[in-house]
């Protein structure tokens, strides 16, 4: 028999959940860049080996991510929930109690083997719990959790760290995991991955997919050739000072909260048009900076422009898959992660290379070309498959052999 939905308030409750372990993997991801220096003194190690840290646990997100994405595909997923997020406390208490470079960076890595699966469980699981027609407001919402963390997490992290040590808002981040698992672990109802309306895509499309996949790979290493470089770019090019440019990227961290706040309440109704304007956003915004950089006033708003539109990419392409996906949500959702990912890696190398040949503007050329690119794909791919009009979703029955089948 089918199970009865749980109540209203443990669905918001679970969901709130959600929210804050993504909230968390995200601050736990960037909070090595804020803590630099901190990290780098207190183990005696190279500035850019502190860097490793960050740039070793996207590639590991980037490779792992559909491998255990199909390993625990018949898990239920309050399980798989539960064991990630523990990994999450387990690993932060190991980061915050690591006396040496090497255990930090073995437990770093345990935290991205949670956070490459917990990316791809989260969305089916989260959207499962509620009506098919909310599902962008509930994408939406995780997407401005995850937000927060650069606007929020990774500031707050820095300041609590710069006035204890580099090890407190990690162990602040452990406790905050164990918040969640707690919460998951009590709440969530035990389900079999395969069930609800969210298991498997709502207009399955192998060629959409490609296109969803190709855009979010073409978009991310784009924005990272240039963003990677914006303080040097913000200080050599728009001529800001040191200080200038921390308040700067805030307000481009601000931006992404507007941004995915915004293209939340538009994704349910128009899903492909979300995702062809936050592309389309972010190419402008990327080569504004180029053209008009060194206008203080013009930088600003390309900067508020490039902010306002990364994290809808993600958030509109996460939700094209649990609607183009050709078979399960979560591997669909796994691939466009590791898509994300590795488009990290790339855009940052990219930039590297373009650097000493073109100088920094070039960087921002090039990713606003790579861009335009993701818009080509998206527009040439809705002229050849145009949406087709989708059948609602509609609720599971039982048969007589209480084996639970699709009408």
């Amino acid at each position: 028999m089918v199970a009865a939905q749980p109540a209203l308030w443990r669905k918001l409750a679970v969901l709130v959940a959600l929210m804050l372990a993504a909230f968390t993997f995200n601050t736990a991801e960037n909070l090595p860049i804020g803590l630099l220096e901190l990290i780098s003194d207190d183990l005696r190690v190279s500035l850019s080996a502190v860097g490793y840290l960050v740039t070793g646990y996207g590639v590991t997100v980037a490779v792992v991510s559909l491998p255990l994405a199909h390993a625990t595909r018949a898990m239920p997923r309050r399980h798989v929930l539960t064991v990630l997020l523990a990994a999450l406390v387990v690993s932060s208490l190991m980061s915050a109690l690591a006396t040496s470079y090497w255990v930090l960076l073995a437990a770093r890595l345990v935290t991205a083997l949670a956070q490459a699966l917990f990316w791809a469980v989260m969305g089916p699981v989260a959207v499962g719990l509620f009506a098919p027609e909310v599902r962008g407001r509930v994408v939406g919402a995780l997407s401005v959790a995850g937000s927060l963390a650069l606007v929020l997490g990774v500031p707050a992290g820095t300041w609590l760290g710069q006035q204890s040590s580099w090890t407190v808002p990690i162990a602040v981040l452990a406790g905050l995991g164990l918040a969640s698992l707690v919460t998951i672990a009590a709440l969530l109802p035990t389900s079999r991955p395969e069930e609800g309306h969210a298991a498997y895509g709502t207009a399955p499309d192998t060629r959409r997919f490609g296109i969803v996949l190709a855009t979010t790979t073409l978009s991310v290493t784009g924005a990272f050739a240039g963003f990677t470089y914006v303080v040097k770019f913000l200080g050599e090019v728009s001529g800001f000072s040191d200080g200038t440019v921390s308040g700067l990227l805030a307000v481009f961290g601000l931006a992404g909260v507007a941004g995915v706040s915004i293209t939340g309440a538009f994704l349910d109704r128009f899903p492909r048009g979300a995702l062809t304007t936050a592309v389309t956003t972010q190419a402008v915004g990327l080569l504004g900076l180029y053209a008009t950089g060194s206008s203080p006033v013009a930088a600003v708003v390309f900067l508020a422009l490039l902010g306002g539109s990364l994290g809808p990419v993600f958030m509109a392409t996460q939700n094209e898959m649990l609607q183009c996906a050709p078979a399960r949500t979560e591997i669909a959702l796994a691939a466009n992660s590791a898509a994300y990912n590795a488009g990290i890696a790339a855009g940052a190398a990219l930039g590297g290379l373009v650097l000493p040949l073109t100088g920094v503007r070039g960087a921002f050329l090039v990713g606003g070309l790579l861009t335009v690119a993701a818009c080509a794909v998206l527009v040439v791919g809705e002229r050849l498959w145009p949406a087709a009009k989708t059948a609602p979703v509609e609720p599971e029955e039982s048969t007589q052999d209480g084996v639970v089948e699709r009408r």
